[in-house]
C-alpha cells in the first residue's frame, strides 16, 4: 500500500499544453513582424533539407506559425487550445503489458474461463440453492412443511404439543443449519436435565419429534420456561434456540391461518381450531418472559418473589392482574411492595411505565360502495382497528383499567354496531344538521292561519322577536320619508295611517320570505360543498392508506422488559377477527410491528351469505407480555344483497328502429358527399 501511494504521488502528467509562442521562442506580446522573423530564423535551422534539420520540430514550428498568422487557425487555438479545432477525446484502461503478450495468451484465456465460466456460475448457483431453501423471515421451507403437516394432522394442539413441534424445527438440526454446535458433553448433561423436567415425554416415538436434536431443543425450552440454571455450554445453546423462536412461531401462526382459510374455502376437510393458533401466540409471550403457562403474571416484574406473590394475591386484597395493580392509589401500591427497598420499588414502577396499555377502536365498512355503512351478504367487509398505545402506569390516574371492552351496538332493538355507527354518523354529520328546521322555519309553521281577511286593518306582526326587529329596522329606515310627508301633508287622517301600516306589513312579509329563501339556498350550497369536501377527504384517506400498505413496515416499536431473553425484543401485536359462534378464525392474523403511538391494522373478510346478525370478536394479542391482551366484540347486521339489474331497456332496439337509423345515417353521408362534390365543381 505504501508503494502504491508513493507511485501515485510521483506520477508524471502526460498532458502538455500546446503553446505556439513557446514553440517559436517568442514573447506572447510579440507583433506579427516578430512572429515572421522568428519563423524564418527557426526554419533555417530545423528545415529537413538542412544539416541541422528536424522534421517533427519543423512541423511544430509551421503549425505554430500558421496558428498565429491565419485568422481561423488562431481562433481555433484560442477557443479549443488547438489550431485544428476541437478533437475527439479518447479514454483507455491501462493494462499490464504481460496480459497482451503473445506467450501469455493461454494463461489469460484460462484465467478468464475460470473466473467467468466456472467461478461465477458456481457462486450464483450456491447463492440460489441457499436462498431457495428459505421462505419469509428466513425460515426454512422444510420447517414450514413440517408445521403444515402436524397442524393438518391434528386440529387441536395444546401448548405442550406446540412446544414439541417447535423444537422439531429443522433450524436446530446440524445438516440443515451449520451454525448448530454438537457438544460431547450433551450425552451427560441432557439426561440429567431431562430428569428435572415434569411431563417431558421423552419416550415419544413420533418422527421427527423423537430425534436427538428435537429432544435437546425441547429440553432447553422447558428449562427456560421453568427458569432452571444450566451449564455454560447448554446455556449458550439455549440462547441460540430462543433467538430463533419468535420467527418460527410467527411462521407457525401463518401456517395455521393458511390452513384455516383453505378450510373455510372448502379446499381441505380439517380446519385447525382457534386454540392451536392462540397456543402458539401465548407460547411466544411465555418464552420472552421465561414463564410457564400457569405462572403468575406478576413474575414479569422485577424483584417479585413467591412470597410477595402470596401477599399480593391474598384474600384481603386479591389483585389478579397488572391493570388492577396500576389502578391502585400510589400509597396503597407502595404498601403492597413494602418488602422492597425504594430502589427496587422504583424498578417496579419503571417496568410498569414501560408496559403498554392499548386503547382499541374499531370501524367496519364496505369500501368502494355507495353506502359503505351497510353490510350486504357476501360483500368484502373491511375492519379497521386503530391501536393507541399508552403507558400502563398512567392508567392509575385515569381510573380502573378495562382490558376487554365490548363495543356498544349503537342501534336499537338488536341492531348491529355497524348499522348503529352508520346511524350515528348520519345523525351527527353536518349534512343532517343543516337540514334541521331553523328558528325562522318554526315561526313560519306556527303562523299558519294568522293572516286575517284582506279587508281588515292590521298592525305589524307580533309573532316573533325576529319580526319585531325587522319591523323596527324598516321603521328606522322609513323615518325620514315619513317626516317629509308630515311636513307636506300634516292633516292625514287615521285611514291613511292604517293603509300605510298595512302596506308596511306586506313589505315586511315579502322581505321575510326573501330572507328565508336566501337562508335555504345558502344552507343547500354549504351542504353540497361540505359533502364534496368529505368525499375528497375520504378519497385522499384511501389513497394515503394504500400508499402506507405498500410501504415496508419497520420493526421498531418499544423495547420489552425481558431480562432472561437472550436479545433485545420489540413489542409486536397480533390482530385478528374471530367468529364467536363458530369459534374459528375469520381473518388472517395481522402482525403489527411498528406501534409507537398509534397504528392501524386493516383486516378484510367476506360477509356471510345469509342475512342476519353475526357476532365477532376482534382480538389484539401481545407476543411479548402476558395479561395485556385486548378484545372487543362486534355485531354485524348483514343485509340482503341488492339484485343485479339484468334488463337494460336503453339497449333494446327493434329491427324497424335499427333500419330507420341506418337509413338516416346513409342519407347524412349522401348529403355530405354531394356537398363536397359541389364545392369541388365550384373551384
Amino acid at each position: 500500500m505504501l508503494a502504491t501511494a508513493y507511485k501515485v504521488a510521483h506520477l508524471e502528467h502526460d498532458f502538455v499544453k500546446w503553446d505556439p509562442f513557446e514553440i517559436l521562442e517568442i514573447d506572447p506580446a510579440s507583433s506579427e513582424r516578430d512572429i515572421r522573423k522568428a519563423y524564418r530564423k527557426l526554419s533555417l535551422i530545423y528545415h529537413p533539407d538542412k544539416e541541422t534539420g528536424d522534421e517533427q520540430k519543423f512541423m511544430l514550428i509551421a503549425k505554430a506559425y500558421a496558428a498565429l498568422t491565419d485568422e481561423e487557425a488562431r481562433k481555433n487555438w484560442e477557443t479549443y487550445g488547438n489550431p485544428d479545432g476541437p478533437g475527439a477525446t479518447s479514454f483507455g484502461i491501462a493494462l499490464p503489458s504481460w496480459i497482451v503478450e503473445k506467450e501469455n495468451s493461454l494463461w489469460v484465456l484460462g484465467l478468464y474461463a475460470a473466473v467467468f465460466m466456472i467461478a461465477l456460475p458456481v457462486a450464483v448457483g450456491v447463492w440460489w440453492y441457499r436462498s431457495a431453501k428459505y421462505g419469509e423471515d428466513q425460515v426454512l421451507l422444510d420447517t414450514s412443511h413440517l408445521y403444515l403437516y402436524f397442524i393438518n394432522k391434528c386440529q387441536t394442539l395444546t401448548l405442550r404439543r406446540v412446544i414439541m413441534i417447535l423444537a422439531a424445527s429443522l433450524e436446530f438440526e446440524k445438516s440443515h443449519n451449520p451454525e448448530v454446535v454438537l457438544r460431547p458433553t450433551d450425552d451427560v448433561e441432557l439426561p440429567a436435565l431431562i430428569k428435572q423436567l415434569p411431563n417431558f415425554n421423552e419416550k415419544n416415538k413420533e418422527r421427527p419429534l423423537c430425534y436427538e436434536y428435537s429432544i435437546k431443543a425441547r429440553a432447553l425450552i422447558y428449562a427456560h420456561l421453568l427458569r432452571i440454571p444450566l451449564s455454560p455450554g447448554l446455556d449458550e445453546d439455549r440462547r441460540y434456540v430462543l433467538r430463533k423462536c419468535p420467527a418460527l412461531l410467527a411462521e407457525f401462526v401463518h401456517c395455521a391461518s393458511q390452513l384455516t382459510m383453505l378450510g373455510l374455502a372448502g379446499r381441505i376437510s380439517r380446519i385447525p381450531k382457534l386454540e392451536t393458533l392462540e397456543a402458539a401466540m401465548r407460547l411466544c409471550a411465555l418464552l420472552v418472559q421465561a414463564q410457564w403457562e400457569h405462572s403468575h403474571q406478576f413474575l414479569q416484574l422485577p424483584h417479585v418473589t413467591e412470597d410477595l406473590l402470596k401477599h399480593l394475591s391474598g384474600r384481603r386484597r386479591c389483585i389478579r392482574s397488572l391493570h388492577q395493580l396500576c389502578a391502585l392509589p400510589a400509597d396503597e401500591r407502595r404498601a403492597l411492595f413494602r418488602s422492597l427497598s425504594d430502589a427496587q420499588y422504583e424498578d417496579v414502577l419503571h417496568c410498569l411505565e414501560g408496559m403498554p396499555l392499548i386503547e382499541l377502536s374499531v370501524r367496519t365498512e364496505v369500501l368502494d360502495d355507495e353506502d359503505e355503512g351497510v353490510i350486504t351478504a357476501e360483500s368484502i367487509v373491511t375492519v379497521t382497528a386503530t391501536l393507541k398505545r399508552k403507558p400502563l402506569l398512567s392508567n392509575a390516574r385515569e381510573g380502573p383499567a378495562q382490558p376487554e371492552t365490548e363495543e356498544p351496538s349503537g342501534a336499537e332493538d338488536g341492531e348491529t354496531s355497524a348499522a348503529g355507527d352508520a346511524k350515528e354518523v348520519k345523525e351527527n354529520s353536518p349534512h343532517v344538521r343543516n337540514n334541521k328546521p331553523k328558528g325562522w322555519e318554526k315561526s313560519r309553521n306556527k303562523k299558519k292561519g294568522g293572516k286575517g281577511a284582506k279587508g281588515k286593518k292590521k298592525g305589524p306582526p307580533q309573532g316573533k322577536k325576529g319580526g319585531k326587529q325587522q319591523v323596527a329596522e324598516l321603521k328606522e329606515e322609513q323615518q325620514p320619508a315619513t317626516r317629509d310627508e308630515e311636513e307636506v301633508a300634516p292633516e292625514d287622517d287615521e285611514e291613511s295611517n292604517s293603509e300605510d301600516s298595512e302596506d308596511e306589513g306586506q313589505r315586511n312579509h315579502q322581505h321575510h320570505r326573501q330572507s328565508q329563501q336566501n337562508h335555504v339556498s345558502g344552507g343547500a350550497k354549504s351542504a353540497v360543498a361540505e359533502e364534496e369536501d368529505d368525499d375528497w377527504q375520504s378519497i385522499q384517506h384511501k389513497v394515503s392508506k394504500k400508499d402506507k400498505n405498500l410501504e415496508k413496515k419497520s420493526r421498531r416499536s418499544h423495547g420489552v422488559h425481558c431480562p432472561l431473553f437472550p436479545e433485545d425484543k420489540q413489542e409486536f401485536w397480533w390482530v385478528y377477527l374471530v367468529d364467536k359462534k363458530q369459534r374459528s378464525l375469520a381473518t388472517v392474523p395481522f402482525l403489527v410491528t411498528s406501534l409507537v403511538d398509534v397504528e392501524e391494522a386493516v383486516l378484510k373478510f367476506t360477509a356471510p351469505s345469509r342475512p342476519g346478525v353475526y357476532n365477532y370478536t376482534l382480538q389484539v394479542r401481545s407476543d411479548s407480555y402476558r395479561d395485556l391482551d385486548v378484545s372487543q366484540n362486534l355485531r354485524l347486521d348483514v343485509k340482503p344483497a341488492q339484485k343485479v339489474v339484468e334488463s337494460h331497456p336503453q339497449w333494446d332496439i327493434s329491427e324497424d328502429e335499427a333500419d330507420r337509423a341506418d337509413e338516416e345515417d346513409s342519407a347524412v353521408e349522401d348529403s355530405d358527399l354531394a356537398a363536397s362534390e359541389g364545392s369541388e365543381y365550384e373551384d
